[in-house]
């Protein structure tokens, strides 16, 4: 299993999880849900896994952690009431993306754009642009991203209500704790996942 292949290897099953993928794309196995991972090929003693696969997701979330909460910390303080009316709306088009199998979470991802833009920093802008770029152009992160939608898990509106309830109260802290708790949660759900 996942979590005896992590303590046998002394990683976390986050990386047993990326490796994983990472195999699958390579060719090397095939993940078949609820069955497990099946070799399909004997790897050469020259092949190698190919280093372009991009980012882990895990890498990337972890990022957004350390970045977003101080990016909502500031915003709290500058958001326009044009760019609440943006973020209200962005709920709206979530909650609707979640009921359809869509390929990517165009809503959850204005949503975090948005924020960033009410901070008034384009550095922090900038950052929060290319974290999610690199979520959604890294084969690894894209075909993880993927699995987890195939296994129900969606961008959870109540964790974006809450990051909203506090921008629109002016509330530097309750920003930063909002967002700090919806990425953790989010880490914790993917980790948490009933992997291959």
């Amino acid at each position: 299993s996942e979590r005896d292949l992590a303590e046998k290897l002394g990683v976390s099953r986050p990386t047993i999880r990326e490796a994983m993928i990472a195999m699958e794309i390579s060719g090397i196995v095939e993940i078949r849900s609820g069955s497990g991972v099946y070799v399909t090929q004997r790897p050469s003693k020259n092949q190698s896994l190919p280093q372009e696969l991009g980012a882990g997701p895990f890498e990337i979330l972890k990022a957004r952690l350390a970045l977003e909460g101080e990016t909502s910390a500031l915003a709290a303080q500058k958001i326009s009431s044009t760019e609440l009316k943006t973020l209200k709306k962005l709920l709206s088009d979530m909650a609707k993306e979640n009921r359809k199998n869509t390929i990517h979470e165009d809503a959850d991802e204005q949503f975090h754009r948005v924020i960033a833009e009410a901070s008034g920093n384009a550095v922090l802008v900038s950052m929060v642009e290319w974290l999610w770029a690199l979520r959604n152009e890294s084969e690894i992160s894209q075909m993880f991203h993927q699995r987890l939608r195939d296994e129900g898990v969606r961008p959870i509106i109540e964790d974006h209500q809450a990051i909203y309830d506090a921008l629109a109260e002016g509330s530097a802290s309750k920003a930063r704790k909002a967002m700090h708790k919806h990425l953790q949660r989010v880490i914790k759900t993917v980790i948490d996942q009933k992997g291959p």
